[in-house]
C-alpha cells in the first residue's frame, strides 16, 4: 500500500521546464485511458498525446513550451482540465495551467538559514484582508511594523489557489499554485524574500485533509479521495487505500515545493485530526521526514507544526517513541481556558472550561484535557504532556478560527473591555510556549474577521450561506449571520491600519511592544522548559506564575476579578522589582496598584495590591547558588 511508485513524483510531477524552451509534462491519471497536452497560449496548438510510462502515469516533453506557456490536459479526448500540479493558474481554478520556472526568481536571502520554532513569535495574517489591496506585494511595506512589534515569524493563512477572489484559503484546489488574486507565484516569492530581509521567518498554512468543493478535478484523474472516512468537508484524502502511494507522494511533493521553490521556513498542517491513515508509517511522519531531509540538504531549519483537536502527544513525540516527530502543535486548551475567564462564555466547547485552574494547568502541562473526562465530548480526552517543554506548544488569545468561526466574527476587542484586552496580552506573553498573535490583535482592531467565500456555483453559494446559519446552534449565538458570499462580509474584515496611531489603540500596542521586548530580554519570560516554573491559583481569581532562568527569576500575577485585591503570597526572598503593570497610565489604564518593589526582608511573605483585570510582572536577580 505504501510501496514507492515507479515514478518518483516528489520531484517529477507537473510541468518541469528544461533547457532550450522545452518542458516535460508528467501526470498520474489512472482513471483515463488517454491523456494529451493542449497548449492554449500564447500560440495555441492541437492536442499532443502523452506517452504512458507505467500504469497510470503519462508523460510528454514538448519543444517551444517554456515558461509562460499555458496548457490543459485532455482526458480521453473529451474533458479539458488544469494540471493537478499546476504551478500557476493565471485565469483561476477552472482555467488553463501555466508553465513557470520557480528557480528563475532572483533571491537575495542566500545567508538566511531559517529559524527554530522556539525562537518564533508568530503573527498570523490573511493576505486578502491584511491590507486594502489584499496582495502579497501590499504586505511588504507593513513588514517593518510587524518586525518592530517584536514578531519574528509571519504566518500566512493558506495561499493555494481557490475559486474566485475572496476566501479564507481552506477551500484551495490548486495546491501548487499561489492564488492569482494575491499576486501569484512571483508575488509570494517577493514577499518571502522581503520577510527574510527584515529578519522574519515565514510560516505557511497548508491543507492536506481535504480539497475545496469547486474546481476540484483530482478525482477525474485518479483515486485521490476515499469514502472510507469522512471529514466535516466531505471525502477524506486517500492516504491508506488502494493506489495511495501516488497520493501520498503528491502531498509530500507539495510540501517540498513550498520549502524549495518559495523558501518557506515552516509549514503549519491544518486540522490533522481529519487526516486518516492506518499505514505502518503515518503520512505525517513521512511528510515531516521528507521535509527534514530537504532542509538538511539546503542547510536550513524548517519545523513542521500541526493543528489538532485531539490533544495527542504522538503528533510531537519522536519516531523512536511511536510519534510523528513534528516540531510542535497548537494548544487550543490555552485559548479556551483564557477566553472563558475573560469573557464568561460557557457555551459549546467552552463548557469544558471556566476555572482559573484550567489556565494554571495550560501553563504547567500544555494540554488541560490530558485524559480527563470532557463533558463537551462525553468521554475522556487527550494525553498527558506535562513532561514536554513549552516550545512544543503554540498558544494564542485569538486566531482565525477562534475569531472567524464565531457567528459574526467578533474579535476579543468586541467582547471584553480595554483592561481585559491588556490582561490577555500579558497572559499570553508570560507563557513558556510559542506565542501567536492574530493580525490587528496588538492594537485592538475592532473590525470583525468574518467567514467569506467567492464561489461561482449558484448551488454551492446557497449551501454555504445556509450551512453557516445552521452551524452555531450549540453556542446559542443568535441574530443574523453574515452571508459569506456577500462582498460586504469580506470588506468588513479588512484591517484599519491607521488605528495603530490613535487612542486607546496606541496604548495597547505599546503594551504588546513592551511585553515582547521583556520576553526577548529575560530568559525567565521566554520560551523554555517548565521544570523551574511554579503556577499557583490564589482566591479563585488570581494566578501567580514564577519562573527561573540562569539570569534571574520572574513573578507574574494575573488578576481576573473586576476589583482591586490585596494579596499575601509566599515568594523567594527579594529583591523583586516591577517590570510592568498593565494598569499603568502609560498603557491607558487607571494607574498601577502594585508596588514598585516587593519587600521580603526577613520573611518569604509579600503583600501585593493589584488592580482589577490587571497583570503585574516582577523581576528578581539570579538566585543564590
Amino acid at each position: 500500500m505504501t510501496t514507492r511508485s515507479p515514478l518518483q513524483v516528489s520531484s517529477d510531477v507537473g510541468a518541469t521546464p528544461l533547457a532550450s524552451g522545452r518542458t516535460r509534462f508528467t501526470v498520474w491519471a489512472p482513471r483515463a485511458q488517454q491523456v494529451a497536452v493542449r497548449v492554449t497560449a500564447p500560440d495555441p496548438r492541437e492536442p499532443v498525446p502523452m506517452r504512458r510510462r507505467s500504469p497510470g502515469w503519462f508523460s510528454l516533453t514538448l519543444d517551444g513550451a517554456g515558461p509562460g506557456t499555458q496548457y490543459v490536459y485532455l482526458l480521453d479526448g473529451e474533458r479539458e482540465r488544469p494540471d493537478p500540479a499546476s504551478r500557476s493558474l493565471p485565469e483561476g481554478v477552472h482555467g488553463p495551467s501555466e508553465v513557470i520556472d520557480p528557480a528563475a526568481f532572483p533571491w537575495t536571502d542566500a545567508g538566511w538559514r531559517g529559524m527554530p520554532l522556539r525562537d518564533m513569535v508568530i503573527y498570523e495574517i490573511h493576505t486578502g484582508s491584511f491590507t486594502p489591496d489584499g496582495t502579497f506585494e501590499a504586505v511588504i511595506p507593513r513588514l517593518p511594523a510587524v518586525r518592530d512589534l517584536g514578531v519574528t515569524a509571519l504566518e500566512l493563512m493558506p495561499v493555494a489557489s481557490f475559486p474566485g477572489n475572496r476566501n479564507w484559503g481552506y477551500d484551495g484546489v490548486g495546491l501548487f499554485a499561489p492564488q492569482r488574486s494575491y499576486g501569484g507565484p512571483a508575488g509570494l516569492q517577493r514577499l518571502v524574500d522581503a520577510c527574510h530581509g527584515h529578519g522574519l521567518a515565514v510560516v505557511l498554512d497548508v491543507v492536506y485533509n481535504h480539497l475545496g468543493p469547486e474546481g476540484n478535478y483530482l478525482a477525474e484523474f485518479g483515486p485521490y479521495f476515499t469514502d472510507r472516512y469522512q471529514t466535516p468537508w466531505g471525502q477524506a484524502v486517500n492516504f491508506d487505500g488502494p493506489d495511495a502511494r501516488p497520493v501520498r507522494d503528491f502531498v509530500i511533493a507539495n510540501a517540498l515545493s513550498w520549502v524549495r521553490d518559495y523558501h518557506v521556513d515552516a509549514l503549519r498542517l491544518d486540522a490533522i485530526h481529519s487526516i486518516f491513515d492506518s499505514s505502518p508509517v503515518h503520512i505525517l511522519r513521512e511528510l515531516n521526514d521528507a521535509v527534514q531531509r530537504l532542509a538538511r540538504r539546503l542547510g536550513r531549519t524548517v519545523p513542521v507544526i500541526a493543528e489538532s483537536d485531539l490533544n495527542e502527544r504522538r503528533v510531537i513525540d519522536p519516531a523512536r517513541k511511536g510519534g510523528y516527530g513534528l516540531a510542535g502543535q497548537w494548544s487550543d486548551d490555552f485559548h479556551h481556558s483564557l477566553h472563558t475567564l475573560l469573557s464568561g462564555e460557557r457555551d459549546g466547547y467552552y463548557a469544558d472550561f471556566g476555572s482559573i485552574r484550567h489556565l494554571a494547568k495550560a501553563y504547567s502541562d500544555g494540554f488541560v484535557y490530558d485524559g480527563i473526562p470532557s463533558a463537551y465530548r462525553g468521554r475522556p480526552h487527550g494525553t498527558p504532556t506535562r513532561d514536554l517543554p513549552g516550545e512544543r506548544f503554540i498558544i494564542c488569545t485569538q486566531n482565525h478560527d477562534q475569531v472567524g468561526n464565531r457567528a459574526r466574527g467578533d474579535r476579543l476587542s468586541a467582547l471584553v473591555d480595554f483592561e481585559r484586552l491588556k490582561l490577555a496580552a500579558a497572559a499570553l506573553l508570560i507563557a513558556p510556549c510559542v506565542p501567536l498573535l492574530f493580525m490587528g490583535e496588538e492594537y485592538g482592531e475592532p473590525a470583525p474577521f468574518q467567514y467569506f467565500t467567492d464561489f461561482g456555483d449558484p448551488g454551492l453559494q446557497a449551501a454555504v450561506t445556509r450551512g453557516r446559519r445552521e452551524e452555531f446552534a450549540a453556542f446559542g449565538w443568535t441574530g443574523e449571520v453574515p452571508d459569506p458570499q456577500d462582498p460586504a462580509t469580506f470588506r468588513r474584515s479588512v484591517l484599519t491600519w491607521e488605528l495603530r496611531e490613535q487612542e486607546p489603540h496606541r496604548r495597547l500596542l505599546d503594551l504588546y511592544r513592551t511585553l515582547l521586548a521583556l520576553r526577548r530580554r529575560f530568559a525567565a519570560l521566554g520560551v523554555g522548559g517548565k521544570r523551574r516554573m511554579t503556577v499557583r491559583t490564589l482566591e479563585e481569581q488570581v494566578l501567580a506564575l514564577t519562573r527561573w532562568a540562569p539570569d534571574g527569576g520572574t513573578l507574574a500575577l494575573l488578576h481576573f476579578g473586576p476589583e482591586a485585591r490585596r494579596l499575601r503570597l509566599r515568594i523567594p526572598r527579594g529583591p523583586w522589582t516591577r517590570l510592568v503593570d498593565s494598569a499603568e497610565e502609560r498603557f491607558g489604564g487607571p494607574g498601577a496598584r502594585s508596588p514598585q518593589r516587593l519587600s521580603t526582608a526577613g520573611t518569604s511573605l509579600a503583600e501585593v495590591t493589584i488592580a482589577g483585570h490587571a497583570a503585574a510582572i516582577y523581576l528578581r536577580d539570579a538566585p543564590d547558588g
